[in-house]
């Protein structure tokens, strides 16, 4: 058996893939070179940079098993895989504390204006009274997806004395309940959060799911977090609010296009941004490599994978 892998990852799972199969890593390919060597290999392996197209996994005549070293796989044509009796296998429990923690830390970074006082200082300038900031204890921090990466998010602002509430369709008050939490609808949640932080995927229904109406509805004093996927909110309307004072600030951790090199969202000094730093820790890029090589390892074996996203009828 034979393996590729297209992005970055951990040596714990390259070490488990080299028990049992022949690897080849061949990172910052362009589509149309994956296209040119796919057919030689049996499984792929990925994180979010590389694109998992119709065309690609239509090359992979071989193919077995694609493994996303991460949680999200809007990066992988999973029907289209599906329909060629491809296993897609994910690692979706890997990067929820360090996608939480991010997300933490990037409230913290826009309630004290950590990275715009470290630039100023740096620049050999002392302003102590420009970067008034706001304590996060007693304000209402609102959760736009209560799933593992939210309800770990929940779980840590609780011990900065936070007001929860959440909006996610997909989960019962009881859940809530149980995380200290309160089910509420999206426009409610966006009327009365002090901070807003988003932790679901992005779908046909999510995308745009924070745009120009939205934002009309949130307190100018707002600020809004974003660890989860490009795409969920408008970033013209986000840069737009900013600007003209209906939002006070934005953390954004990832992009509508990715690489981000050049961005809208990079002009407004109110909004820090990070390079889809979420899953970008030592322990969280271990376990994604080790879960996504044990269960190629399963697949090639003939056993089923932990991790399944789809049912492909067998080839």
């Amino acid at each position: 058996m034979k393996v590729l892998i297209a992005d970055p990852i951990s040596d714990e799972g390259i070490d488990i893939l080299c028990s049992c199969a022949e690897v080849d890593i061949k990172t910052g390919l362009r589509s149309e070179e994956i296209i040119s060597i796919i057919d030689d290999y049996e499984a792929l392996v990925v994180r979010s940079q590389t694109k998992v197209t119709a065309k690609v996994i239509e090359a992979g005549k071989k193919l077995k098993v694609i493994a996303r070293a991460g949680v999200g796989v809007d990066n992988i044509d999973v029907e289209e895989a599906t329909r060629r009796g491809i296993l897609v296998v994910n690692a979706p429990n890997a990067n929820v504390i360090s996608a939480a923690e991010h997300a933490i830390a990037l409230m913290l970074a826009l309630a004290r204006h950590i990275p715009q006082a470290n630039a100023v200082l740096k620049s050999g300038v002392w302003q102590r009274g420009k970067f008034m900031g706001t304590e996060v204890r007693g304000k209402t921090l609102g959760i736009i997806g209560l799933g593992k990466v939210g309800s770990a998010v929940a779980k840590r602002a609780q011990a900065l004395e936070m007001k929860l509430i959440a909006y996610d369709p997909y989960i019962t008050a009881d859940y809530a309940r149980s995380r200290q939490v309160e089910l509420i609808f999206l426009e409610q949640l966006l009327k009365e959060s002090d901070f807003i932080t988003l932790h679901l995927t992005l779908t046909p229904g999510t995308e745009g799911l924070i745009g120009a109406k939205e934002l009309a509805m949130v307190k100018p004093t707002v600020r809004i977090i974003n660890c989860a996927r490009g795409g969920i909110i408008d970033e013209e309307a986000l840069v737009k609010a900013v600007k003209e004072g209906r939002v006070a600030g934005a953390a954004i951790d990832v992009f509508s296009t990715e690489p981000a090199t050049e961005c809208v969202l990079f002009g407004c000094d109110n909004i820090i941004v990070t390079p889809h730093l979420g899953a970008s820790t030592i322990e969280a890029q271990a376990v994604a490599a080790k879960d996504i090589a044990e269960q190629i390892v399963d697949v090639f074996n003939g056993r089923p994978a932990r991790y399944a996203v789809n049912a492909p009828p067998p080839k």
